[in-house]
């Protein structure tokens, strides 16, 4: 099969498309034909030997994908052969024409959902259902504003927050993005380049503030996120990108929580209770994961920069 390689952590050009054995399956395992696969962020970060996780090389990355299902190990349950399925977390790497996944990592992938969809799942929609209802109790009838809301992430929260109940002030940064937003039912789309969008955000709620931000970029926001909560609010930092500075009294004075979280640091049984709500949604429709771009796995190079340029829209996937 053909697969991505690292053999040393650098730019972009250290991916390179290689033959590699087809993956075997042992007890436990599962094969998996991929035929789209999810590019995140962090592993651009990963990539370019930054992150504090450094898998040993040569290595091949990616942890989502969507494809169906071409041989099982003994002991398996969750999953057969010929079934459509979406993966989050490989054994081998998911940039790859295969997968080797343990049967606890693939879910069903509904037949309504493409398999392009089905690899814009794992990480992307794990987070938002994490941020949203693990880490900030979101309530039925509270106000969330989504940071990025045109981005996998954004998207994948702005559409658990509408089924659960809540009102959602989105950002995006480009035409195409607040379109989106529109598209997607956001009650409140603001511009973030806009000077005058926290004055926005404050309106949308008569003045009172938001109860819950989800932060991509805490570095640039986290300060203006303080001055848009409403008393006893939450913050969710999803990403940043470097220090922020912040004035302590906002938070005290509204009672504020301010919560840091990274997907990777999820404990088994609360996964596999955001799969569980994941694929439900998945189901009955009120999940629909946005594309943005289908780029050949043969540059996955320019599929890591794409991810990293501002301007988000839906999902990047590659595809064998």
């Amino acid at each position: 099969m053909q697969a991505i390689r690292v053999h040393q952590f650098g730019g972009p050009d250290v991916l390179r498309l290689e033959e590699a054995p087809d993956p075997q399956p042992g007890a436990g395992h599962v094969v998996v034909g991929v035929h789209a696969t999810g590019v995140n962020p962090v592993e651009t970060y990963i990539r370019a030997g930054g992150y504090a996780i450094k898998p040993p090389l040569p290595y091949t990355p990616g942890t989502d994908a969507a494809g169906v299902v071409e041989a099982v190990g003994d002991g398996v349950t969750t999953a057969r052969v010929g079934e459509r399925v979406y993966i989050y977390g490989t054994l081998s790497g998911a940039y790859a024409e295969r997968a080797l996944c343990k049967g606890t990592q693939v879910y069903p992938l509904p037949d309504h959902i493409s398999f392009a969809q089905g690899a814009a799942i794992g990480v992307p929609y794990a987070t938002a259902y994490r941020a949203l209802l693990q880490k900030a109790g979101a309530q039925l009838g509270e106000t969330v504003l989504v940071h990025g809301a045109s981005g996998g992430v954004g998207i994948a929260a702005v559409q658990i927050a509408k089924a659960h109940g809540l009102t959602v002030i989105g950002t995006a940064g480009t035409p195409r993005g607040l379109k989106l937003l529109e598209e997607q039912g956001v009650g409140y789309v603001l511009d973030h380049h806009d000077p005058g969008y926290v004055s926005d955000a404050l309106g949308a709620t008569c003045g009172r503030g938001v109860d819950i931000v989800l932060e991509m970029l805490a570095n640039v926001n986290l300060s203006k996120d303080l001055s848009l909560l409403a008393p006893r609010g939450r913050i969710v930092i999803i990403g940043s990108r470097g220090e922020a500075t912040i004035d302590p009294r906002q938070a005290m004075s509204r009672d504020a929580i301010i919560y840091g979280m990274v997907l990777f640091n999820t404990p088994p049984d609360e996964m596999a209770q955001i799969h569980a709500a994941l694929g439900t949604g998945l189901r009955d429709g009120t999940l629909q994961p946005v594309v943005g771009q289908e780029i050949p796995l043969a540059e996955a190079a320019r599929a890591h920069q794409a991810v990293m340029e501002p301007g988000a829209y839906g999902k990047i996937v590659l595809v064998p």
